[in-house]
Formats: C-alpha cells, sequence, structure tokens
C-alpha cells in the first residue's frame, strides 16, 4: 500500500474494523518514512457465479434469493436464524470453491436439501416440495419413503457404532 502524501510503501496498520455492510476491512495506517495517517479499504473479490434454470435461462447468482427460498421452507419452524444462515453459507462456498463457475439451479437445489435433511425434515420436505416440482400425492409421498428410509439407516448405523464402543 502506498502512502498517498509521499508514496513510500512502508506503512504499519495501527487499526483495523470490519464494515460489514459494505463487505470489506477498514484499515488505519501509518507512514513509517512521512508519520502521516491514512485509511485503506480492503474488500474481498468474488468472482461471478452464474445459475442455469430450468428452462436454459442463465442469471447472476443471488444469497438473497437463496436465502429467502430456504427461509420459506423454514416458516413456523423453531430453526434459529444463525443455522440457516449458516446453512446458506455453507452452500454458496460449496458453490464458489467449484471449478465452474455456471452452475445449475438443480444442483444448488440438491446441495440446500442434503442439509435441509439434516437441519428439519419438515423444512425439508417443504423446500423439496417446491424443488422437485410435486405434481400429485405419490411423488410426495415417495419423497417421505426415502426420507424415512434415510432416517432409518442413520439409526441402524448409529446403533452399530454405540455396540462396537
Amino acid at each position: 500500500m502506498k502512502c498517498p502524501y509521499c508514496l513510500d510503501v512502508k506503512s504499519k496498520v495501527v487499526d483495523k474494523r470490519d464494515i460489514p455492510e459494505i463487505d470489506s476491512i477498514r484499515r488505519r495506517r501509518e507512514c513509517l518514512s512521512c508519520g502521516k495517517r491514512y485509511t485503506s479499504y480492503e474488500r474481498l473479490e468474488t468472482t461471478g457465479l452464474s445459475v442455469i434454470k430450468k428452462d436454459g435461462k442463465r442469471e447472476s447468482f443471488d444469497r438473497n434469493k437463496l436465502l429467502a427460498g430456504v427461509l420459506r421452507s423454514c416458516e413456523k419452524r423453531e430453526i434459529p436464524r444463525g443455522s440457516i444462515e449458516k446453512l446458506v453459507n455453507a452452500v454458496e462456498a460449496e458453490l464458489r470453491n467449484q471449478e465452474e463457475k455456471e452452475v445449475e439451479s438443480t444442483e444448488i437445489g440438491r446441495l440446500v436439501m442434503d442439509r435441509l435433511k439434516d437441519l428439519d425434515k419438515v423444512a425439508y420436505i417443504r423446500f423439496a416440495s417446491v424443488y422437485r416440482e410435486f405434481t400429485d400425492l405419490s411423488s410426495f409421498e415417495e419423497e417421505l419413503r426415502k426420507l424415512r428410509e434415510s432416517i432409518e439407516l442413520k439409526s441402524k448405523n448409529f446403533n452399530n457404532l454405540e455396540e462396537r464402543v
């Protein structure tokens, strides 16, 4: 970081603060050459992530849209907001860590469902009903059957682990 007064590159950070509103860090610096103080802002540069919708259209990834969908499925459930935020952060991080900068909406839905299944079964079914576009009662029942089997399998694995210990 160059000093705006003397253009020397040697400085020290005297104060650092996170600014969540603009997703950046404010650093108060002191130039080691001239002694003057100045402020710099550091912001993480994220690459654009595009979502390929079911109809083939592309749009920019919108974290708020994802959060709104998960919040809708968790309505009237006793799920802490922090847990929901954590779920959305995990999905977003996984998407951004992929090499591909385009992701299908079905992949986003799958990632959310995998995490919702562990967080809350009712929210999982609600999300699945929109994501999988249940058109009749049999498709809904099929998803419930899969969920029950998954729960039974986890329970069986836990009991086997308990017996070994």
